[in-house]
């Protein structure tokens, strides 16, 4: 759901408005939450949960973690772990995905961040998804890595985290170009597949890994 300005335009812009209502409903710890790897072909999803502390300026240039630069997510993921009053990162492996489905180990791995945050978080705002596994009051907002600053956080942390996972697992299994398309179905991963078949990094279930 998008937050109208007193105009009423759908807000598009980046802000802490979503956690200041928050606060002012008398929350503490809003945590952002939010994942990458959903659509890939290989790897693990992974999930990270982020508190900003709101008494602090926002990083510079803090944005939806597809808006940016690795190198400038790399700067970011630094000064937003360093700032932050907690974070955590989760992941479900790919033989994990193909036998509960992507969207339930996306859950899995968004619940398994929340769980780890010391303090614990009292109100979550979710990039799209809704957690009804969790007690935990929350705010699912279409497009919220975009427009709240907390999803934002936990949406580079989580898309840091996995680039540099992918890149390690690349020297593993080089042969599939992992740290350049990190697990995503381009044409260069299709003919790797095409080559030498799936390895165990892939998900079995996703349409064109087996053929």
């Amino acid at each position: 759901m998008r937050l109208k300005t007193k105009d009423q335009r759908p807000k598009t812009e980046l802000s802490i408005d979503f956690e200041r209502q928050a606060i002012a409903d008398g929350y503490k710890f809003i945590a952002g939450v939010d994942e990458v790897g959903r659509g890939c072909l290989a790897g693990a999803v992974v999930a990270a949960a982020v508190v900003l502390d709101l008494s602090k300026p926002l990083p510079e240039g803090l944005n939806d973690s597809k808006k940016l630069t690795a190198r400038r997510r790399e700067t970011l993921d630094a000064q937003i772990r360093e700032a932050a009053v907690c974070y955590a990162v989760s992941q479900v492996e790919a033989n994990e995905i193909d036998r509960i489905n992507i969207l339930q180990a996306t859950k899995k791995a968004m619940i398994a961040a929340v769980g780890k945050l010391i303090p614990a978080a009292d109100f979550l705002l979710i990039d799209a998804l809704q957690l009804k596994e969790l007690d935990l009051p929350q705010k699912a907002i279409i497009g919220g890595d975009a427009i709240s600053a907390s999803i934002a956080a936990a949406s580079i942390v989580a898309k840091t985290y996995r680039d540099n996972l992918m890149s390690e697992l690349d020297k593993i299994y080089p042969a599939y170009g992992f740290s350049s398309h990190v697990g995503y179905g381009t044409k260069t991963h299709f003919e790797a597949l095409r080559k030498y078949g799936a390895c165990p990094l892939h998900r079995k279930t996703f349409r064109g890994v087996l053929s």
